[in-house]
This record gives C-alpha cells, sequence and structure tokens, in this order.
C-alpha cells in the first residue's frame, strides 16, 4: 500500500538520491550536476518558507517518490499558477506511484487557491507525459531543442491543468 504524506526532514537523503538519479541517468530535468545534501536542505526550507508543498509517496517505510509545486515564472501576473515537479525512484517506476502523487497535489492547489498548474516534460517522457494527461493535464507547448543533455537536443513539452 501507498502512504501519501507531507515531507520531513528524515526523508531528505531519499528525496536527494531520487532527484540525483534522474539528474544522472534521465532526461527528466535539465540539469548536468547532482544536489549535494546541503543544497536539498536550502530547496527544503525555502518550500518550507514559501509554504509550498512537498509530499511523499511511502510503500513498506521507503519512499518511493516525491512531488511539489513552485512558481511557474516570477512576475506577479503569475500568482496563480504553479508548476509541478514528480519524481520517482528508479525502482518504482511504472508501479502507480506517480498516479498516487498527483491527486493530492492537485489538492494541494486548489486548497491555494491556485488557478492553473503547468508540467514541463522532455518530450521524449512518455511516461511522464501519459502519467500527466491521465489527471487532464492537456499539451500546450512544444519548445524544440532548448535543452542539450546525453550528447544530444531535447525538446520541451509543456502540459496544463486547469484547477
Amino acid at each position: 500500500m501507498t502512504l501519501i504524506r507531507n515531507a520531513e526532514d528524515q526523508d531528505l537523503d531519499a528525496i536527494l538520491a531520487i532527484y540525483n538519479d534522474a539528474v544522472v541517468n534521465t532526461t527528466a530535468v535539465y540539469d548536468y550536476e547532482p544536489r549535494n545534501a546541503e543544497a536539498q536542505a536550502r530547496w527544503f526550507a525555502a518550500k518550507r518558507e514559501q509554504c509550498l508543498p512537498v509530499i511523499v509517496a511511502e510503500i513498506g517505510g521507503a519512499v518511493a517518490g516525491f512531488a511539489s509545486f513552485g512558481p511557474f515564472r516570477p512576475w506577479p501576473a503569475y500568482l496563480h499558477t504553479v508548476e509541478n515537479s514528480v519524481y520517482i525512484a528508479p525502482d518504482r517506476r511504472g508501479q502507480g506511484v506517480g498516479s498516487a502523487l498527483i491527486p493530492p497535489l492537485l489538492d494541494l492547489a486548489r486548497a491555494k487557491g491556485l488557478h492553473t498548474m503547468v508540467a514541463g516534460i522532455d518530450a521524449t517522457n512518455e511516461a511522464s507525459l501519459r502519467l500527466h494527461r491521465k489527471f487532464g493535464f492537456e499539451p500546450v507547448g512544444l519548445f524544440k531543442e532548448v535543452g542539450w543533455k546525453f550528447g544530444r537536443w531535447l525538446d520541451l513539452a509543456f502540459l496544463q491543468r486547469m484547477l
């Protein structure tokens, strides 16, 4: 059974391992260098200070994935729009963890009175695209060759869900 709960300080090592796997092995995030524990702690503290959620999916006492949202863009007119992040542990991908994380994330956004949620997803990440479409996210744009990783150009798809 998957338990969805707010992330706690003791989850940071697991969250860091999941995120760094995505950095090193996937195009789920367009970053090159893994984070260190100090940077991860600053990220988590910033989420708390901004009253932004970080939730985890726990299976058998272990963090299987995490999700969050944050500002879409820094200007005031975007105040009611957020961008989500969903990361799943490599050994838990394809097992429904993302499907367990997205509905509560949408609920948290609605509870904050937000208007829309966007997702920026590598255009070749079929699993994430399918996951987001399953929960009502609709494709709204494709930016061609905006990222460079693993020796190739990457296209970035944007999906949107009205809350």
